[in-house]
C-alpha cells in the first residue's frame, strides 16, 4: 500500500458539508495519529527540500496545520493568510470565487520581501481560486511563488489548470 493509499483510507468524506452537494474531505483522523501526522508533514515538505524556500504561506485555516510543519522542515518562515479582520497589522487583500461561493483573504503587507522564494500550502486544491488569489498577494508584495503544496487535490475540478505552470504537489488525488 502506498503512502497516498494509507492517507486516503483514513480521510473521511462528509456529505453535504458545508453546503448541500459538497463532499467534504475530513483530515482530522490524520491529525490524531502522531506517526501519520509526522509522515504527512515530511512527505509534503520533501519535494521542496532543495528549492531555497524562504517562506511557506499557509491558507486559513486547515492550511495552517501543515504549512507550519512544512516551514519548520524547510527551515523557512511561516506566513498566515487569513479571512478579513483576523490579522492585527496593515494588510493587503484578494477576493475570489470558490466552488461553493465567494471569499476574501488577507496577508500582512510586510509579510514578504521582494524576491523571497515562497511555497504556498493549503489542505485542498479544488477549483484553484484560493491558490490563485494567494499567489496574487505574494506577487503583489514582490515575492516569487515557486510551488504549491496540497494534501488533497480534487482533480475533477481542474484547479491545476487555473494556477498555471508552477510546480504543484499533492499527496492524494481524487
Amino acid at each position: 500500500m502506498t503512502f497516498s493509499d494509507q492517507l486516503s483510507r483514513v480521510i473521511r468524506t462528509i456529505p453535504d458539508f458545508p453546503k448541500p452537494g459538497i463532499q467534504f474531505k475530513d483530515i482530522t483522523p490524520i491529525l490524531q495519529d502522531p506517526a501519520l501526522l509526522r509522515a504527512t508533514a515530511d512527505a509534503l515538505a520533501e519535494p521542496y527540500r532543495n528549492r531555497g524556500i524562504e517562506k511557506v504561506v499557509g491558507i486559513e485555516s486547515r492550511g495552517f496545520l501543515f504549512a507550519l510543519m512544512i516551514a519548520e522542515r524547510l527551515e523557512a518562515g511561516f506566513v498566515p493568510v487569513r479571512k478579513p479582520g483576523k490579522l492585527p497589522a496593515k494588510t493587503i487583500q484578494a477576493s475570489y470565487a470558490l466552488e461553493y461561493g465567494f471569499d476574501t483573504l488577507e496577508m500582512h503587507e510586510d509579510a514578504l520581501k521582494t524576491n523571497e522564494v515562497v511555497l504556498i500550502h493549503d489542505d485542498v486544491l479544488a477549483t484553484g481560486g484560493t491558490a490563485q488569489a494567494v499567489a496574487g498577494l505574494v506577487t503583489q508584495l514582490g515575492a516569487n511563488v515557486v510551488g504549491y503544496s496540497f494534501l488533497i487535490e480534487l482533480g475533477f475540478l481542474n484547479g491545476r489548470d487555473r494556477i498555471g505552470e508552477i510546480t504543484v504537489e499533492a499527496l492524494i488525488r481524487y
